[in-house]
């Protein structure tokens, strides 16, 4: 690859005076977790997938979902929440965003942010997020999500959430086989969090900042009453102590959640960053939007590496229990 890069200068902040490098025409293939990939390839694969997202593009449609999740939030711009803009539209330009996606503020103190849509993404801030982090860590936030978006994961993340919602609701369409679905859902959506993690360090260029973001995230507080080595200290103790019973039961911990914990997407992060893929992007070395993907079986080799090596909640396991459940639900019907 060359060099073919471009730089900016500072940042709408105001906080950093190093230059960070635009990336050009950057793939969103260069951040893809390969267990993203791998987990949306188990997930296509599940029984009745496809009548279940057929039948949720059936009840909602592209207008009302996007009322739903904007209906309690302000568009930010120019001139609503400008500051925010203004970090937003460095994101997009470092990303070499194809567009400006919509972009709200929500009045949520729970801090988290999302990626949605159907056929138009948008990305939703919560107010909670901006009274916690840095203007630097809202920018790590704000990459993150343009990677979910970039790395078409809107569509999806959407179909969780309806899920999500509706079975709390007990709706009638939740009913085995999409409970099944759901897993396999939950399962890529922790998976995809690891690429947009790659992707928000991308934007922002700045480990520690992420990282420091990260550990707000996990426990709260202020920059002076936390200590960053030791949460890292923390995160690969979490990792590597504890017997087979103590990793089954950080499986279990997980299946319902839809991210991974904090310490664990810190230390895949760390990996990624000491392997120098990190590196080898600002360098330019990076697959270029048009270019021909890898070999599928170097891809699907790659993801069964990424597995045996990084992931730790057998998602193998989860997804033959959820095609059981699905083979059940459709034995019981034809009965």
């Amino acid at each position: 690859m060359t060099d073919d890069y471009n730089y900016t200068h500072g940042d709408a902040s105001g906080g950093d005076s190093r230059s960070r490098r635009i990336l050009t025409d950057i793939s969103s293939r260069t951040w893809e977790h390969s267990a993203d990939r791998a987990a949306l390839a188990a997930l296509r694969k599940l029984p009745m997938f496809d009548q279940v997202l057929r039948a949720l593009f059936g009840i909602f449609g592209e207008k009302p979902i996007r009322l739903a999740f904007q209906a309690n939030a302000v568009r930010v711009g120019p001139n609503q929440f400008p500051r925010i803009w203004m970090l937003y539209c460095d994101m997009c330009e470092t990303l070499d965003a194809p567009e400006r996606y919509p972009l709200f503020v929500s009045q949520n103190p729970v801090v988290n942010a999302g990626a949605y849509g159907m056929k138009e993404p948008f990305i939703i801030l919560n107010s909670g997020t901006l009274e916690l982090l840095t203007d630097r860590q809202v920018s790590y936030v704000l990459g993150h999500e343009l990677g979910h978006v970039m790395s078409d994961h809107v569509l999806y993340r959407t179909m969780t959430q309806l899920l999500i919602q509706l079975a709390g609701l007990g709706f009638p369409i939740v009913g085995l086989a999409a409970r099944a679905i759901l897993v396999g859902l939950l399962e890529w959506s922790r998976k995809s969090e690891l690429s947009a993690d790659r992707a928000g360090l991308l934007a922002i260029q700045d480990p520690d900042v992420v990282m420091t973001g990260m550990l707000k995230m996990a426990g709260g507080g202020a920059d002076d009453e936390t200590s960053l080595p030791e949460f890292i200290q923390q995160a690969e103790e979490y990792r590597e102590s504890g017997d087979l019973a103590d990793q089954v039961f950080k499986v279990l911990n997980l299946l319902g959640q839809t991210h991974p914990f904090w310490v664990l997407r810190l230390s895949e992060l760390r990996s990624w960053i000491e392997e120098g893929e990190y590196d080898r992007v600002l360098r330019g070395e990076y697959q270029r939007r048009g270019e021909p993907d890898p070999a599928y079986r170097e891809d699907v080799a790659e993801a069964a590496n990424a597995y045996k090596e990084g992931a730790r909640d057998l998602l193998d396991q989860v997804a033959g229990a959820a095609r059981r459940v699905g083979g059940s639900f459709m034995d019981s019907f034809r009965k």
